[in-house]
């Protein structure tokens, strides 16, 4: 309100006076408003914005049809050894002289988004752009469209092997005694003596360089008529592709039915046997030519080496008598905490070993005997307990709904599985074979003080939206793509320890 005295001046100064103050006043005000308006636009509402952000992750801009992009990328980032293999892998351009940029590197690309996901990186954004890392793609040939319905598995795929791609790149130097070694091959490494005072570089090993995701199949084919053996087959392997199996009525479907499908044996006719080949050569009189034996093999695959990183994929293409593709929607249960050792890949041992090894345990009194002798479980058989708590080598989804720590003391047989994986992602697709859409389920990063831990705060996202989710909710959903990171067991006895997070 004015003063009395400006009101009366207000009134002498007539209608001319009184119409220059009010345009005055409308030009200050107009002002005014432009420069919150441009504060707004800049900076946005601060005091939501702090509300929106605590405790949830950043977001990610859908560029057309992106959101299978923006999905995998958030499950990416909820897995904390990969992000770890990726700064050791990008550690290498810091010692070089000619650094090259994000914009030609895949691993320091997707580095960077990771950690700004994963809330390693300080942001001022809620939404990030993704739009870098297809960029980075199109100079690895791989042309994506962002109008065009894309598989969030396929991506998977593609930076799985462009990694790798990008690491077989990388010169290699060679060790001065790899090259002693090849010119002297019957040299041992015990006889190799440095003479120079300074320390040695370390010797390259490949495995090092292999991502987390990384692991190695085995094909064991062995004859039903002899039961001879043949050598075993491995193969590489990023993420594990498993076809659902036909429902039994009654009984839900769950991950263990899709791993046990996954590794089923199968019968292969007409493969030639040569050790069924030999026998017959040998039975036979003055030397005479034998014919290439046909028998029926059984064949089964098995996980020889499980990566520290486990993606696991639900095939639910399925395709009618008409050959048009379907979906099927059928709900998987699957767990928070997964134990795969039975589904692990052991060596055979050898007649002579395994003798000394039962004679030893005939020594010893202890429960369970078999022809007289005392039978010393194996590994698998160990972890695996009583058919009555697992299935299938996991234990069933009612027992393993937990918070975040396995209950170990409640189940005593599964006290010390060796392959143990907690859920740390879960990718759904919404839709049919045609459109949908992609969301995903992740773990909340940890708190800065204790960034070692596992968070028990689940997050659903959808491209920038970003909201928290129960376990409940997480179990329930229709998974297409899961997540698994491997917990050591003393990693997994100290989690016990912790307090859940709020």
């Amino acid at each position: 309100m004015l003063p009395g005295g400006a009101v009366r001046r207000a009134l002498r100064a007539g209608a001319g006076g009184r119409y220059r103050a009010m345009r005055s006043w409308g030009v200050i005000g107009g002002l005014a408003a432009a420069v919150a308006a441009g504060i707004y636009v800049l900076w946005g509402p601060i005091a939501e914005r702090k509300k929106r952000r605590r405790g949830l992750v950043p977001g990610l801009l859908n560029l057309g049809n992106t959101c299978f992009m923006n999905s995998l990328l958030q499950g990416l980032s909820s897995c904390p050894s990969f992000i770890r293999w990726l700064e050791e892998f990008t550690a290498q351009y810091k010692a070089e002289q000619n650094q090259p940029s994000e914009q030609q590197c895949l691993s320091l690309t997707l580095l960077h988004l990771l950690r700004a996901l994963s809330c390693q990186e300080v942001t001022e954004d809620d939404v990030l752009d993704a739009s870098c890392l297809l960029e980075v793609l199109r100079i690895y040939r791989w042309q994506i469209s962002t109008f065009e319905e894309q598989d969030a598995h396929e991506l998977f795929h593609v930076l799985t092997s462009s990694l790798e791609d990008e690491r077989d790149r990388q010169p290699r130097v060679t060790h001065l005694f790899d090259v002693h070694s090849l010119e002297q091959p019957e040299i041992t490494q015990k006889q190799i003596s440095c003479r120079t005072r300074g320390s040695l570089p370390p010797m390259s090993n490949h495995w090092k360089s292999q991502h987390p995701f990384h692991g190695r199949l085995t094909s064991n084919m062995v004859c039903k008529h002899c039961e001879h053996q043949s050598p075993v087959r491995y193969d590489t392997f990023d993420s594990l592709s498993l076809s659902i199996p036909a429902a039994m009525w009654g009984h839900p479907m769950t991950l263990d039915h899709c791993l046990h499908h996954f590794i089923s044996s199968e019968s292969v006719k007409d493969v030639v046997c040569d050790n069924c080949t030999k026998i017959q050569a040998e039975g036979t009189l003055n030397g005479q030519s034998v014919e290439n034996q046909k028998t029926t093999f059984v064949k089964q695959l098995k996980l020889g080496k499980l990566p520290q990183c486990l993606c696991i994929h639900l095939q639910r293409l399925s395709w009618s008598n008409q050959g048009t593709p379907l979906k099927r929607h059928e709900h998987v249960q699957f767990n928070e905490f997964l134990i795969m050792d039975i589904y692990k890949y052991h060596i055979p041992v050898h007649k002579s070993t395994q003798s000394d090894l039962n004679q030893k345990s005939s020594e010893e009194t202890k429960p369970g005997t078999k022809d007289g002798l005392a039978v010393k479980p194996s590994d698998a058989e160990q972890t695996c307990g009583t058919k009555s708590l697992l299935m299938n080598g996991a234990c069933s989804s009612s027992f393993l709904m937990s918070s975040g720590t396995f209950p170990l003391t409640a189940f005593p047989e599964c006290s010390s599985p060796v392959y143990l994986y907690r859920l740390m992602a879960v990718v759904v697709h919404h839709g049919d074979m045609h459109s949908g859409h992609f969301v995903t389920y992740r773990r909340s990063p940890p708190s800065s003080k204790n960034p070692l831990s596992v968070s028990n705060q689940w997050l659903w996202i959808s491209d920038d939206t970003v909201r928290k989710a129960s376990l409940q909710e997480v179990l329930s959903s229709s998974a297409y793509l899961l997540f698994y990171e491997r917990v050591h067991s003393r990693v997994q006895h100290q989690s016990l320890e912790l307090r859940p997070e709020e």
